[in-house]
């Protein structure tokens, strides 16, 4: 029976792959409360220089800032969906945890995936290089690649050069494109391709699928915040600032 939606893993596994993705969504959107919006420690210097230099006041640039962190989080998610699709190919798994994302099940091709070419500084692409090398020392037949799912160019080439002054270059390591790994792994030149194409109608089909839940509870940390203001008659920033950097010298006189 042929597939409903691409045809290089199941309608089964891709519809598992989206309602992983949705709980993550669903966790990612769900109430952010102060103790959550502080947990990273707010920097109010780039805020109060945003709310000045863009004329934003300062209500909407918390706002802002909540919705960042939710979008860094779900960008997070997107990753690892990624990572979910591939692994449902026949002959691939996932690494679940154990240093590598996806690898062959025969042992001949293990695999880190960014979703970003520009998600690593020099320090850990250094760390990437020298871990894909063990794994290539380790198993003599594999292949190792650094995987950009969303890079600069369509590419597949040796990974090698200069990291931290230090030359680096091994026969089996490489980097390569989201495209052409997917391609690699599916024996399709178009699969990313066709998981783009059809990702709308999937969506669609997995939420027509589901019960409706509830609706998400709306992030309470502004209104914490302005609660706190009511009685310390401080601004918005002024309190975040507070709340979060009492203990630094002068800043308890806010």
């Amino acid at each position: 029976m042929k597939n409903k939606y691409v045809d290089f893993i199941s309608d089964e596994h891709f519809l598992d792959c989206l309602a992983n993705l949705h709980k993550a969504y669903l966790k990612a959107k769900n109430n952010i409360a102060k103790k959550d919006f502080y947990s990273n420690k707010v920097d109010t210097f780039k805020l109060t220089i945003d709310a000045k230099f863009n004329a934003i006041d300062e209500e909407s640039l918390i706002q802002a800032e909540i919705l960042r962190q939710i979008d860094k989080s779900i960008n997070n998610s997107i990753g690892t969906f990624h990572e979910q699709i591939l692994g449902g190919i026949k002959d691939f798994e996932v690494g679940n945890l154990s240093g590598f994302d996806i690898k062959a099940k025969d042992d001949t091709l293990f695999a880190d995936i960014k979703n970003k070419h520009n998600t690593m500084n020099s320090s850990s692409a250094e760390a990437l290089f020298q871990k894909l090398s063990r794994y290539a020392d380790t198993y003599k037949k594999a292949k190792c690649y650094w995987v950009q799912i969303l890079a600069k160019n369509s590419f597949c080439e040796l990974w090698k050069g200069e990291i931290n002054g230090k030359e680096y270059s091994h026969s089996r390591v490489y980097k390569i494109s989201g495209d052409q790994f997917y391609a690699l792994l599916s024996n399709k030149e178009n699969a990313l391709f066709q998981l783009y194409k059809i990702l709308p109608v999937a969506v669609k089909d997995y939420l027509n699928s589901i019960e409706k839940s509830k609706p998400i509870t709306e992030n309470s940390a502004l209104d914490e915040i302005k609660s706190e203001i009511e009685s310390s008659k401080r601004t918005i920033l002024d309190q975040i600032t507070f709340e979060n950097y009492s203990y630094y010298l002068g800043f308890d006189k806010l």
